[in-house]
Parts: C-alpha cells; sequence; structure tokens
C-alpha cells in the first residue's frame, strides 16, 4: 500500500495550542492536509472562553474553563502574543482575559481556521495502529470521537498533536481528616467571583499566581485570608489582611485546621489553589510507553514526545512559560520532525537524553512534581528547537521583558499590572507611563 503524499494530523484541542498546530499545518500545504481539530466544546479558546457556571455542561462533560471573572493576565501582552501575531496596540499590557478570547479568535479568523475545527465532538480514543508497507512498519493512529448528538466516527491519520490543556482537572492534594471540615471545599477550578467569600474566613491552600491573586481579590469583600503555603516565608510585600501560614497538615475532629507549626484555625472556606493534574482520558499512556502522574509526565523527548513514537506531540505541558511563544516553538519544531528535516536519535538515546535531563533537576534539588517547571530555563529550551528545527528563535527582547515583569511582581503583586511596556526592536523594550487602574 502507497503512502499518501500528504499527512494527515488530527489536533486535539480548539484552545491557543490546537488553533496553533492548527496555523502552522495549514502553512505547509505541499506536506500537510488541512488539520482535523477536534473540540469537545462549541466554542475555540480553551481555558480562556470564560464559563460563569461550574461543574459540568450541558452534554455531561466537566467544564473545562478554570477563568474566573475578573482574571487578568500575569504576562503583559508583549511576551504573552503569538510571535507572528501581535495583540492590538491600543491594549494596556496586562489583558482583561475577555480580550485574550478576542486575540485568540481573531487569530482564528486570520489563519481561517474555524472551519478545520469539529465543534462538539469529544475524542473518546487515540490509538497508534501499525501498518505493514514494503519498507516496514510504519505507525498511523486511530482516533475515535463522538459528536455530542452521539454519532461516533473513526478516522485514522499520519500523526497526532494533543492540545487539550491542563488546566482542568483539579489536583487536590490528601490532606488528613478533611472528612471533620464544616466549612465549604473547593479548588479554584470553581472559583469565579469574590462577593459569594464576603466576610468569610477562607484558608488558601497554595501561594503560586493564582493563589496570590484570588487571595489579593478576596481582600475586597472584607474576607479574612490565611495564605497556607510550604514555601518559606514569601518575600512579596502582600497587602494587610493577608497573614501568611505554613501548610495544613490536617483536620481536628472539631472541624479546626491545623498547620504545620502546629497553630490551629477555623475558617468558614478552604480553597485549593493546589494546580491541576494531566488528563489524557483518550489514551492509554502505558500504550505509548509513557507514565502519566497528577503532576508528571515521563518520558517524553524535548518535552514533547514519547521515545517510541515519533509521530504523536504533547503540545504545552511544561508550566511557568510564555504559553503562546511555548506553543509557536514546539509546533514548529514537531512539523520539522514530520517533514523529515529533523532526524530524531534512536529511541534509546532519546530515552537515556530524558533520563539525564531529570537526573540532573533530581541533583539540584528539584522535586519530580516541578519537573516540568522551565521558568528560566525556557529560553534556552526555544533556542534549542529552534537550532535543531531550523526555524528563528524568540527575540532576546522577550526573555529580558519576562525577567523584568518577574522583578516588578514580586516588588509589589497588588500594582505591577498597572505598568505598560512597549517592544522597541528585537533586543529592546520601554517602560510606557504607569497608568491608573487599566480596563480595556
Amino acid at each position: 500500500m502507497e503512502r499518501r503524499s500528504r499527512a494527515r494530523v488530527a489536533v486535539i484541542g480548539a484552545g491557543p495550542a490546537g488553533l496553533c498546530a492548527a496555523r502552522h499545518i495549514l502553512s505547509r500545504p505541499e506536506t500537510f492536509d488541512p488539520p482535523v481539530v477536534y473540540e469537545m466544546t462549541d466554542h475555540l479558546g480553551g481555558t480562556w472562553f470564560y464559563e460563569e457556571r461550574v461543574g459540568t455542561y450541558d452534554n455531561g462533560y466537566l467544564i473545562h474553563s478554570s477563568m474566573y471573572r475578573d482574571l487578568r493576565t500575569n504576562l503583559p501582552k508583549e511576551v504573552m502574543m503569538f510571535p507572528d501575531f501581535p495583540f492590538d496596540d491600543h491594549l494596556p499590557s496586562f489583558l482583561h482575559h475577555t480580550s485574550v478570547q478576542r486575540y485568540l479568535e481573531r487569530y482564528c479568523e486570520s489563519y481561517d481556521i474555524a472551519r478545520h475545527i469539529k465543534f462538539n465532538t469529544a475524542v473518546e480514543k487515540v490509538k497508534p495502529v501499525s501498518m505493514e508497507t514494503e519498507t516496514g512498519g510504519a505507525v498511523t493512529w486511530e482516533v475515535i470521537s463522538h459528536r455530542t448528538c452521539g454519532d461516533r466516527n473513526t478516522q485514522t491519520f499520519d500523526s497526532v498533536f494533543v492540545c487539550n490543556g491542563h488546566y482542568s482537572d483539579p489536583h487536590l492534594p490528601y490532606i488528613p481528616g478533611i472528612e471533620h471540615f464544616k466549612g465549604t471545599v473547593l479548588h479554584s477550578h470553581s472559583y469565579r467571583c469574590p462577593e459569594a467569600f464576603a466576610n468569610k474566613s477562607v484558608v488558601v491552600l497554595g501561594a503560586r499566581a493564582s493563589g496570590v491573586d484570588i487571595s489579593i481579590e478576596l481582600l475586597q469583600v472584607n474576607a479574612q485570608v490565611i495564605l497556607s503555603h510550604n514555601t518559606p516565608t514569601m518575600s512579596l510585600p502582600l497587602p494587610l489582611g493577608i497573614r501568611q501560614a505554613t501548610s495544613v497538615v490536617g483536620v481536628l475532629e472539631d472541624g479546626s485546621l491545623q498547620f504545620q507549626d502546629g497553630s490551629v484555625t477555623q475558617a468558614d472556606i478552604l480553597l485549593f489553589c493546589t494546580g491541576y493534574n494531566f488528563n489524557f482520558p483518550f489514551l492509554c499512556p502505558s500504550e505509548l510507553g509513557l507514565d502519566v502522574q497528577d503532576l508528571f509526565v515521563t518520558p517524553l523527548y524535548k518535552y514533547l514526545l514519547p521515545p517510541g513514537f515519533s509521530t504523536i506531540f504533547f503540545i504545552g505541558i511544561c508550566k511557568i512559560i510564555c504559553p503562546f511563544i511555548h506553543f509557536d516553538c514546539q509546533v514548529q519544531f514537531a512539523l520539522a520532525v514530520l517533514e523529515g528535516s529533523v532526524k530524531l536519535p534512536t529511541q534509546e538515546e532519546m530515552e537515556k537524553e530524558v533520563q539525564r535531563e531529570m537526573q540532573k533537576k533530581l541533583d539540584t534539588g528539584v522535586q519530580v512534581k516541578h519537573m516540568l517547571n522551565l521558568d528560566k530555563d525556557q529560553w534556552d529550551y526555544y533556542l534549542d528547537l529552534a537550532r535543531v528545527a531550523r526555524f528563528t528563535p524568540p527575540q532576546p527582547v522577550f526573555e529580558s521583558l519576562y525577567e523584568e515583569v518577574g522583578r516588578q511582581r514580586k516588588k509589589d503583586p497588588q500594582k505591577y499590572r498597572q505598568i505598560n511596556y512597549r517592544l522597541i526592536d528585537a533586543t529592546q523594550w520601554e517602560l510606557l507611563e504607569a497608568s491608573p487602574e487599566q480596563t480595556d
């Protein structure tokens, strides 16, 4: 059987990563058929599409988005953007989530992506199928999907891009005695606005971006906030009204919360800002040689592909990154692999490299649950992908501005979003005058 001249690619998810994959696939019509993008909801945007309701959609699927009503980006639009598709100049640097959703809709329109999206279509199963050819076995992928109305469909593809995001399956660490807690327990995935917390005592678990931002938001409604975390006391100048505490280690029989330092408190609400699990319900990870834990997936060569399967790519599983830049680099690398311009090492060599990278992090004290956090390391990673796949790497100005915003956030987590920036050229940015509270 002759292999098709152009590759067929399935893309799972029409959030930013899926749209980015579709955009680059469509830009290579000589190599690829137009992609088939599977999207279980009736809209694009992934987690950026705000849903007021929580729980489940009408079709029974869990609500995907973790967006809350007043969320504004913690990165400026100048480093949020896809490198070849800037945000509108008139917008402030730190955007309300509705501006990001509109940007994604505009991106979709500009590259004519929407007609390739199968909305209201959930992927049930993705499995590798061996196809015997005269030149030996090649793997293709069977994708079984079904529409909301129920009809099931099976298609075969040469490659699959997994872009289903990782901000929809809440990670809830076990707390001994939690059944004794008499108040409300929820995860930030189900947080939408502060009004329901007015005058309540709230213990927020976790002091990364969402934990800090939501704690600050709760002060607006006179909530008494304790920010509980297991890092040493943060140097962040948190506003009065937020008390820091060590991590919660248990709930006593009378329903009070016990902290690691032995102190005890009563609370009306326990709010978990503890991140999200990786969840690929349509895959059998062991079939791909993958170990998928709640907060970690391994082995993935270049954080992208299982060493035993060079035609399935997991886009955007890394954390603490500039997401749209990240997706853009990963997609271009993946397509270079499919086009044959990147020759991958052997499976054994790829496995060894993943193991080496992991060991290096373990040796420097990185916990397994933080293995996929890149932060400062993301820039070398993009340079590496760009060098191997021969595409233009992100300009140095992005790294420089990313570092600056990190400094400003540490200096004042309440006010850093009032600053506006402008990119001058590939290496320089400038500060525009700080403005009063932004609205777009």
